[in-house]
């Protein structure tokens, strides 16, 4: 395991989840939209990769969530491969955390309270969109949200095919801009959930 004692500063902290938390705070005021962004890496049946941008929503004691429709296309190769990955990086603070593990859903309380938080529009949008399926223009899009407003009013429920993802990490990587691209890598690394963090400093 890594010496505690080499990883001072940006990069202390016995916890990888509350030094992600603390990493994503700095950049909140400092990234001029979405701190939040990640770049989310999938793969279909045939190991063919995929990645988009999506919002992580949480960081919890041991996890990090996001929201989408379950029909996606990231949806469905997650459910297929129970395995994600993404990176969340900050230009105004040259940094960077990898994150790679397994999945589960959040379809509970949780995930109620988060559709309930978003705006109406944003809600019947959830209802309206076959998110990642074809569509024939982008008036048929509308006319299914006026469609979802009349038929699920005001105060719409969470679509029982929406809800959260979990990434619960195998593997977290923390890395900052270093002079002249010798740059500090740290990884944290388990062989499975209930198996206690290795730390080891990569080189760039």
């Amino acid at each position: 395991m890594e010496d505690a004692s080499d990883r001072t500063g940006i990069f202390a902290g016995d916890d990888p989840f509350a030094l992600a938390r603390a990493w994503l705070a700095e950049a909140e005021p400092k990234e001029l939209n979405d701190p939040n962004a990640i770049a989310l890496a999938t793969v279909d049946e045939t190991g063919m990769p995929n990645a988009r941008m999506v919002l992580l929503k949480d960081i919890e004691a041991q996890s990090f969530v996001f929201y989408t429709n379950y029909g996606s296309r990231k949806g469905q190769e997650i459910e297929s491969s129970g395995k994600a990955a993404f990176v969340l990086h900050w230009k105004s603070l040259r940094r960077q955390i990898r994150v790679r593990g397994v999945t589960e859903r959040e379809e509970g309380p949780q995930a109620d309270a988060y559709y309930a938080s978003r705006s109406l529009k944003s809600r019947l949008g959830a209802w309206a969109s076959k998110q990642s399926k074809p569509l024939s223009s982008r008036g048929a899009l509308v006319a299914e949200v006026a469609k979802m407003t009349a038929l699920q009013g005001p105060n719409p429920k969470r679509p029982p095919f929406w809800g959260g993802i979990r990434i619960l990490p195998l593997e977290i990587e923390f890395w900052a801009d270093g002079p002249f691209r010798l740059h500090d890598r740290f990884r944290w690394s388990r062989r499975g959930l209930e198996d206690p963090w290795q730390i080891s400093r990569l080189n760039p």
